[in-house]
């Protein structure tokens, strides 16, 4: 990417666009144009990575994408993805009242489970799903759990990786919105936005978000999570930052 060959968002996977890319810089510097990425190309690499500095074509990528985002909710297609292991009622609860809030404003939501009821999807067929269906955005929603009971509140995560390196900057943004708006309005333990290499958030094109409402292994978290008041209030709290996500600047 950074040498002006569009290789798509960097997301560790080999597929079509990165192969495409790989063979017009082999056929650019002279070298073998067979797709592999080996000791040549690596030696033509190095050469010009000493000479060309400056640029980010994952943020410019972003900025160009968020611009196309930013018209509104009411004409997106949002897929919500609801939980299907721990506290699978509660995460497909909030997803439906989600799913109201925003038909109400306009937008088109599909569910995982709805449309895929036969079976229950990996997270890199979910992703491929996404990017089949050309969804604007997605929002996986979960409750989670750890042995030690005292672990409590409410996160959400965005394609990146941890230590360093490149990350979705819509899915930080969103990632963030959606952390506010739920700690606000739910009163949740703020436990903040992570960047992580999960297959939903690394292989959906669009910006996706993974959000984890609380810990069913805390008791107090638990009890929230089953009343429906939260569930209303959580909902309410994603829907919000959705519309604001994509609100106009």
């Amino acid at each position: 990417n950074d040498l002006g060959f569009d290789s798509g968002r960097a997301d560790g996977y080999f597929g079509r666009s990165t192969d495409t890319a790989l063979r017009e810089f082999q056929r650019g510097v002279g070298v073998d144009a067979d797709g592999i990425c080996g000791p040549e190309s690596f030696k033509a690499f190095d050469r010009l990575m000493r000479t060309i500095s400056g640029g980010n074509a994952a943020r410019l990528r972003d900025h160009v994408s968020l611009t196309s985002l930013q018209t509104g909710i009411a004409d997106k297609v949002v897929l919500l993805d609801p939980g299907s292991d721990l506290g699978a009622e509660l995460c497909e609860a909030v997803a439906v009242r989600v799913e109201g809030r925003l038909a109400a404003l306009g937008t088109q939501v599909l569910l995982t489970h709805i449309a895929q009821p036969s079976s229950t999807l990996g997270e890199a067929e979910r992703a491929d799903f996404a990017n089949r269906t050309g969804v604007d955005l997605v929002v996986s929603i979960h409750a989670t759990q750890l042995a030690s009971k005292r672990a409590c509140g409410a996160a959400a995560f965005y394609f990146g990786a941890p230590d360093a390196g490149a990350h979705s900057a819509n899915g930080r943004a969103l990632a963030e919105l959606i952390q506010s708006e739920l700690c606000a309005r739910t009163g949740a333990v703020d436990c903040r936005t992570h960047p992580r290499t999960w297959d939903l958030l690394r292989l959906t094109r669009v910006p996706a978000v993974r959000v984890e409402l609380g810990y069913m292994s805390n008791p107090l978290d638990a009890s929230r999570l089953r009343d429906v008041k939260m569930q209303d209030a959580s909902a309410e709290a994603i829907a919000t930052a959705l519309k604001r996500f994509c609100s106009p600047l």
